[in-house]
């Protein structure tokens, strides 16, 4: 059966994890170059502190992208919050810190910049972790004109973000194509599927449009690779070449 599509406030550019690769990822530095070239919308990833902070981090340890070691969720706020999260990538970048999701979504709002949300729990704090980050996100964006889409790749995640703030806009991230993941997008509510790019293809295309839901793609960084996913009517991508795509 198909389904009218639900509708879509969002661009068709993502900047991801900020600004992709020229600076620091998940950082306001990164936000804030992202925005200077003209991208309307960024991506980023939450999870949580020891004392329930939501705040920017990919990994699930503070090795790669901070001057710190270990779990990140095993730290509180005010540990994390001296962390050097840009002297990884550049001296350029050196002391700047992680930010809160509280910091970003001032830096959004203010710049009228969308944001998609990864939830990217520490392993075992799947349900948690989406149940709190839509709190804080539903808190942070009331009253805004359009709000966060929050996804994430852990069904889990996104059924607590679904049981917390039902009414705020869910993707499902996916890797692969694992067995049921059309009925677990529709069972969650999603207004998205998110692929990596290599997935697309006219008859996922077409099960997710018939479904009603919107198809993004990641991280798309080469033009001969966006243009095949706008022929195959691809609805957003997310990239990291925010210096080679004009966003629209």
């Amino acid at each position: 059966m198909n389904h009218s599509p639900t509708p879509w406030p969002y661009p068709r550019w993502i900047a991801h994890r900020g600004a992709g690769q020229l600076a620091p990822e998940n950082t306001l530095a990164a936000f804030r170059l992202g925005a200077q070239h003209g991208y309307r919308m960024a991506e980023c990833d939450a999870k949580l502190s020891a004392d329930g902070v939501v705040f920017l981090l990919h990994d699930d340890t503070l090795d790669r992208t901070t001057d710190g070691q270990g779990l990140a969720g095993d730290h509180a706020w005010a540990e994390l919050s001296l962390r050097d999260a840009g002297s990884w990538h550049s001296r350029q970048y050196a002391g700047e810190r992680l930010p809160t999701l509280e910091g970003v979504a001032r830096f959004c709002r203010a710049n009228a910049c969308l944001l998609n949300i990864e939830i990217k729990p520490t392993p075992g704090l799947e349900e948690e972790t989406g149940r709190v980050v839509a709190r804080e996100a539903a808190r942070l964006w009331e009253g805004a004109p359009v709000p966060p889409l929050l996804t994430s790749f852990q069904p889990e995640a996104l059924a607590g973000a679904q049981a917390a703030v039902a009414p705020l806009p869910r993707g499902l991230l996916l890797e692969t194509l694992w067995d049921g993941w059309l009925d677990v997008a529709r069972q969650l509510g999603c207004v998205a599927v998110v692929c990596d790019q290599v997935l697309w293809d006219v008859e996922v295309m077409a099960a997710v449009h018939g479904s009603g839901m919107r198809a993004l793609a990641y991280t798309v960084n080469e033009p001969v690779s966006a243009e095949r996913l706008w022929a195959l009517g691809i609805d957003g991508l997310i990239t990291d070449r925010v210096d080679l795509f004009a966003p629209d």
